[in-house]
């Protein structure tokens, strides 16, 4: 048995409150002032994953390093500071014995999306971008057939289709459907996205792009949002019945309340994912035991590879790799853990509820009671 592969991956406190998760008494500290201290402390060790075994009888373990930058901090802060907190996470990684180190969340948002901080590494980089496009793109299709949404003519929305993982996934989507509208805030970057889907040689939807999301969302079957807007941007009001969305994002772009007051549309979290062996990760950061999110799991993959290369860095992902990983991932064991959202699972009988409710007639308005 040859020795382990081995990673680190780096997390961050998405806001002020998961301080206080993990450190109770901080609850009490003014959250600007917690930010701020928190900008002195150098990156930490958060806890040691262990238990990773292969398929193919290969092991991993890795530790979690702990960056205690909130988002907001991350994206106020000159992007140098930035790369100096992630090349110390880098080092640190490096003494513990890693081979490459995984960007979690928005340390790899920030500046050149951990181009960078590879070149100042002597360890490999990785953002886990690929994994997290192909299994946010294989959920969503599987949620639609759940839902049996006829693809082939089915309206498919892409928020934040201008973005690395939103071209991607695009790209990865435009097959399978009639219709792609492709939305961001860039209408020329998602013009020029446009153009590449339908030269493309697959079979190609008709594409269209748009930076008006409320009307785009009111016409889509299936939606997949990938924006690193920090804001949510879909409320109840906005899905038409019988929908799918697949939130990727992290802060979600999905509103809770979308949940809570819409019995009729499914959605679900993208890019969840089980990982093979008696994984131990050391630290609850939400999932459920042996789960973990796709960008940790790229990380993984690649140290049970072997492959200590900067695999997924920079603004531009390549499909070769997208499928590679995949690839790579099912020979070692990894899967889609099911349907989620909002830190549960969905069972089929929730499934068939939602199917069953979007099929509901729609309540007649007043003018329509009246023949208006």
């Amino acid at each position: 048995m040859g020795e382990p592969g081995r990673f680190a991956f780096v997390l961050h406190p998405l806001a002020v409150a998961d301080f206080a998760r993990k450190y109770p008494p901080l609850r009490l500290a003014p959250p600007r002032a917690l930010e701020w201290v928190a900008r002195l402390v150098p990156p930490l060790v958060a806890a040691r994953i262990t238990g990773i075994r292969s398929l193919t009888g290969a092991t991993a373990e890795g530790w979690f390093i702990g960056l205690p930058l909130t988002t907001r901090v991350l994206l106020a802060s000159d992007p140098e500071f930035v790369y100096h907190r992630l090349v110390q996470c880098g080092h640190l990684a490096q003494r513990l014995g890693a081979g490459i180190l995984g960007l979690g969340a928005f340390t790899k948002v920030v500046g050149d999306a951990g181009a960078t901080v590879a070149q100042r590494l002597p360890i490999a980089v990785t953002t886990g971008n690929s994994y997290t496009a192909a299994t946010a793109v294989e959920g969503a299709l599987l949620a639609a057939a759940r839902m049996e949404i006829d693809l082939p003519r089915a309206h498919a929305l892409v928020v934040g289709a201008s973005g690395a993982v939103g071209t991607v996934c695009s790209q990865l989507l435009a097959p399978h459907v009639g219709t792609l509208t492709l939305a961001a805030r860039s209408v020329e970057r998602l013009e020029a996205l446009a153009e590449r889907l339908r030269a493309a040689r697959d079979r190609s939807p008709a594409v269209q792009v748009t930076t008006d999301l409320r009307r785009a969302l009111a016409r889509a079957d299936l939606v997949l949002t990938v924006s690193s807007a920090t804001d949510v941007l879909i409320q109840p009001r906005d899905l038409r019945p019988g929908a799918v969305v697949c939130d990727v994002a992290r802060p979600r772009n999905v509103s809770r309340l979308v949940y809570q007051q819409r019995d009729d549309v499914l959605v679900i979290d993208g890019g969840v994912i089980e990982v093979p062996g008696e994984v131990q990760f050391g630290l609850d950061f939400g999932f459920p035991p042996r789960t973990c999110e796709a960008c940790m799991a790229e990380t993984m993959v690649l140290a049970l590879e072997g492959r200590y290369e900067d695999y997924t860095v920079g603004r531009e992902i390549a499909l070769e790799r997208v499928r590679e990983i995949e690839t790579l991932a099912r020979r070692h064991g990894f899967r889609l853990a099911g349907f989620r959202r909002f830190e549960r699972a969905i069972s089929e009988e929730e499934v068939e509820r939602i199917k069953a409710a979007a099929r509901r007639p729609a309540p007649l308005s007043g003018a329509a009671f009246y023949g208006m």
